[in-house]
């Protein structure tokens, strides 16, 4: 039954919706565009979405010098809508699925219909919640090694946490930088053991086991941090230029739940083809349950989304 009600509402009607204007947004905008759909992408804040707070991107492929995160969502913005592409920058607050066209309902009261939907709402990293850790984020904070390792090669890090995505972290830097200290609330990993072998082995990890990070230090750059041992209370000082914060990530699905199958986690289930349990919608990028979340992926499920949602409505013409 469909939860959304039309009266007095002024409503757009488009091939495809797009919610999320990150890198996977605006891919599959892109690819919608240029088949000829009527696209709209929807979008809280800017465009960009977690990328757009990366300072330098230096692993995105064709761009030999890197490129600053926001401009390349501009960029990607930009062409999109050379094509056609609408963006409306507003909050989603509520969607409906089961009705045909489907329902997406934002802040300010509008309703637009879409033929097919795609969600590319990406997630956010598990951050520490201390004091100074989004001001020094992109300046020696970061939450992404496969990212931002690079430019710590030959220096002093600090890892928190104790599963695989820290152990893995871990392994990727221990390659590059002179020093990894890996802070980890119990004494023991929780990572598999194909992580933590390597790490064992390797000279320049040192665990800091049964403790926690209490304060990042620095401005405007990290240089350090004040460590807290859990079991006996001990504050120690650690120098180091960068803090890979390592504890998991959050993604920003709660605005579909009940309504689409996730994992236990709360990432979409969908396989390469990107449809979701509910025909018609899609989901790219972070938000849907992956081995790997980078720009790179984001971009690739934009670009496959966009070609099943077409086909998608192909066949409803049909």
């Amino acid at each position: 039954m469909s939860t959304l009600s039309n009266t007095n509402k002024t409503n757009t009607k488009y091939d495809v919706v797009i919610i999320g204007g990150g890198p996977a947004g605006y891919t599959a905008a892109l690819y919608s565009s240029r088949a000829g759909l009527s696209t709209l992408v929807l979008e809280a804040y800017a465009p960009g979405g977690q990328m757009s707070t990366t300072d330098v991107i230096d692993n995105y492929p064709g761009l030999s010098q890197g490129i600053g995160g926001y401009d390349l969502a501009v960029e990607m913005r930009k062409q999109a809508e050379r094509f056609g592409s609408v963006s409306v920058f507003e909050r989603v607050q509520f969607v409906d699925f089961e009705a045909q066209p489907k329902k997406i309902a934002v802040q300010s009261g509008a309703i637009y219909e879409a033929g097919a939907v795609i969600v590319a709402t990406g997630s956010s990293p598990r951050e520490l919640g201390l004091s100074n850790e989004k001001a020094l984020r992109g300046r020696g904070v970061s939450y992404c090694a496969t990212c931002d390792g690079a430019f710590y090669r030959g220096k002093t890090v600090i890892v928190v946490g104790g599963g695989d995505t820290a152990a893995a972290d871990t392994v990727l830097l221990s390659k590059i930088c002179k020093k990894i200290y890996l802070v980890h609330r119990r004494d023991t990993l929780r990572a598999t053991k194909a992580y933590v072998k390597p790490i064992e082995n390797s000279e320049n990890v040192e665990f800091v086991w049964n403790s926690a990070v209490q304060e990042i230090l620095g401005d405007p750059k990290v240089t350090g941090a004040q460590i807290r041992n859990l079991k006996t209370g001990e504050v120690k000082t650690i120098d180091c230029e960068g803090i890979f914060i390592a504890i998991g990530g959050v993604p920003n699905t709660d605005l579909f739940r009940g309504k689409i199958e996730m994992d236990a986690k709360g990432y979409i289930l969908a396989k390469e083809d990107t449809a979701t349990s509910v025909p018609g919608v899609f989901v790219a990028g972070d938000a849907r349950s992956k081995p790997l979340r980078q720009i790179v992926t984001a971009v690739s499920d934009g670009a496959v989304a966009a070609q099943m949602a077409e086909e998608f409505l192909t066949k409803q013409s049909i």
